[in-house]
């Protein structure tokens, strides 16, 4: 049976990058070199879909005193230039675009929904798709829930870890053994 790819672009957002209201240290880095893998490998995707936090009122996933565990300070609102897709990825002309946690935290892709209410794991069924790689913002959280929801849905799950960065070290570490351990690859994208 043949393989049908597709790309997950996980949360490649200003408001995550350096400059946005929850940065993470080499976010801008990460959106470029995501861009740069996609404009190479695009045709080795049979499906390309992006996800972006927008937020309206997700309740007490924002905080004035956040603990950066269950609750964050306010980003990714839905509207705001920081909550749109990263500049770097203005070709990438996703297949796919789904939004989530409008009102409610939401980490997984597969929380999102595109503007006609489908969600993540409608298309890639829609579409065959029996395979994942997943890259993006960050690896500690929305990355790692989007890929042990893909694995759960028995998509083949593989991060390209050069292609996220995590909120910290530690829990970068943490969020990779997490996922190895649930049986999603970890690999290096290959060269672009």
């Amino acid at each position: 049976m043949a393989t049908h790819r597709a790309l997950l672009v996980v949360d490649v957002q200003p408001t995550f990058c350096e400059g946005g209201a929850l940065a993470v240290e080499g976010g801008n880095a990460v959106a470029d070199r995501v861009a740069a893998f996609a404009a190479e490998n695009r045709g080795d995707y049979d499906l390309v879909a992006t996800t972006q936090d927008w937020h309206i009122d997700p309740g007490t996933h924002f905080s004035d005193a956040p603990d950066y565990v269950d609750t964050w300070p306010p980003h990714g609102v839905a509207g705001t230039a920081e909550a749109e897709l990263h500049p770097a990825l203005a070709d990438l002309h996703p297949d796919v675009s789904v939004k989530k946690g409008a009102y409610e935290a939401a980490y997984s892709g597969f929380e999102g929904v595109d503007p006609e209410g489908r969600t993540l794991a409608e298309h890639l069924l829609a579409a065959g798709i029996t395979a994942v790689d997943v890259v993006g913002i960050a690896e500690s959280h929305c990355v790692k829930q989007t890929a042990l929801d893909a694995h759960r849905l028995g998509l083949a799950t593989r991060v390209f870890t050069d292609l996220t960065v995590p909120v910290s070290q530690d829990q970068g570490e943490a969020a990779r053994d997490e996922m190895s351990t649930a049986g999603i690859e970890l690999a290096t994208s290959p060269a672009y």
